[in-house]
């Protein structure tokens, strides 16, 4: 045997089973010995774990960047640097694009720009709205990690960003469920009314309202609830692996679950901004706290971390949506100026494990989340999302002890200062080095790697 390329010495290697010692070496970009501490073979380089997790590299399940058409919010570069910091190897990016990511001849550019320009490893998602048969079979083919709707209209002036991926109409809906079942593949989906978004939209707007909380109460759970039922129902009926992205209140979180209890394909994730905020940020946060949907009630909160313990939510995305501060700031004065969404992929790994510190989790549950449990949502599993012999290199060393505050003008991505809901927030625990294919990218605050170190990501080939 030759000589390893990379060892992790000195660590505790966290699993969603528990904690346990050992080295962990490197090759070729796969893990290739895991043993007694001290009794690795030599290699290249070394990195000392020790007092520090060693953690499979988490995997954000729902990301966005804005290349190549809105490159000053961000692009594949910048924002795969800052997922790197926030303990993520793997980022999976939604089609929204101008055009949207919607046949394979768009895929394809979408698949060259990521492999040209991206730090961490990535998937794409289809848009299956143009309701063709072979551009759904073609992005499945091109190797899309699943497909992503949404039940909305697409936002005013982002038309073009969303064009084949809206469908609001539930016999379009419908269809388009039925050709992604003929893929294998999973549908994630923004589950939303638009006939309810319309309507308290309106009645909101035509009181003249215009302040942050206007926006909260024109999406109430309700809105969430009754599109999903109505997924629900379809998932069910056509036999397809529906995911509800972006979960938000408990009234839905509860149709989940006893979807789930009668054996309907329905899986859901939540994102950390409804797990540490609730819509009384609105107030201080204004529009950097605009999201959709958005934030809820405290009651809301503490029924989504049940969810995650209980199973019923089966991971933790982020959902990072970067936009640059002026366009935030349209909503101090008007609302419904400001874009929603908010950056979160820099503090992903750093906030859960913090609840894991404040007890709100057990380590092994957030790698779970994080790590273990998206990686077989989407088949990667065990290439992905765990720590064995012959898995991926995709390793994150994450101190637990160490204590630091959350601050933007030290973070990678272009949206950093826009992070006003995570910015100032004191945490316990912090990535110091992420590894992706064996290869060193982030290192106690540095970016280390180069653009093109991550590699395309695919679900395996189906048997014919």
């Amino acid at each position: 045997m030759g000589k390893l390329g990379l060892a992790v010495v000195g660590g505790k290697v966290a699993s969603e089973k528990g904690l346990y010692r050992a080295d962990i070496g490197v090759r070729n970009g796969k893990i290739e010995q895991i043993s007694s501490p001290g009794d690795l073979r030599a290699a290249e380089q070394s990195i000392d774990a020790t007092d520090m997790l060693v953690m499979p590299g988490a995997i954000d399940i729902h990301w966005h960047c804005r290349a190549p058409d809105d490159p000053e919010r961000g692009d594949f570069a910048t924002e795969s640097r800052a997922a790197a910091a926030g303990g993520a190897t793997t980022v999976m990016e939604m089609p929204i694009s101008k055009p949207a990511c919607a046949t394979p001849a768009i895929f394809r550019k979408r698949r060259a720009l990521g492999e040209q320009d991206s730090y961490v490893n990535f998937a794409l998602y289809g848009a299956p709205g143009t309701l063709g048969r072979d551009d759904v079979l073609g992005m499945a083919a091109e190797g899309a990690i699943g497909f992503k709707i949404f039940m909305i209209d697409p936002p005013a002036g982002r038309e073009a960003d969303f064009l084949g991926l809206c469908l609001p109409d539930e016999g379009d809906l419908f269809q388009a469920l039925t050709l992604v079942k003929e893929t294998g593949l999973r549908c994630s989906v923004h589950a939303e009314s638009a006939p309810l978004v319309s309507y308290f939209t309106k009645a909101i707007r035509s009181s003249g309202r215009s302040d942050p909380m206007a926006h909260a109460e024109s999406r109430p759970p309700i809105v969430e609830a009754i599109a999903i039922t109505k997924l629900i129902s379809m998932a069910e009926v056509i036999d397809v692996p529906v995911h509800i992205a972006h979960l938000s209140s408990r009234i839905g979180l509860d149709l989940v679950r006893q979807a789930q209890a009668r054996g309907v394909p329905i899986t859901a994730e939540t994102c950390p901004q409804y797990l540490f905020f609730d819509k009384q940020s609105m107030l201080e946060a204004g529009p950097f706290a605009k999201i959709n949907p958005p934030l809820r009630e405290q009651t809301d909160v503490e029924a989504l971390w049940s969810g995650l313990i209980d199973g019923t939510l089966t991971a933790v995305g982020t959902d990072h949506a970067p936009f640059f501060v002026e366009e935030k700031e349209r909503g101090w004065d008007n609302i419904w100026e400001a874009p929603p969404g908010s950056p979160a992929t820099e503090t992903f790994l750093p906030v859960m494990m913090d609840a894991a510190t404040k007890g709100r989790l057990t380590v092994a549950q957030v790698v779970r989340l994080v790590c273990a449990s998206p990686a077989k949502l989407f088949g990667l599993y065990p290439q992905k999302g765990t720590i064995q012999i012959g898995s991926d290199a995709d390793i994150t060393v994450f101190d637990p002890q160490r204590e630091w505050t959350v601050d933007p003008e030290k973070m990678h991505s272009k949206a950093r200062f826009a992070n006003r809901l995570y910015s100032g927030m004191k945490l316990t625990g912090r990535v110091c080095h992420t590894i992706v294919g064996g290869k060193e990218i982030y290192r106690m605050g540095d970016i280390v790697g180069e653009r093109g170190d991550g590699a395309f990501v695919r679900p395996p080939l189906r048997a014919n």
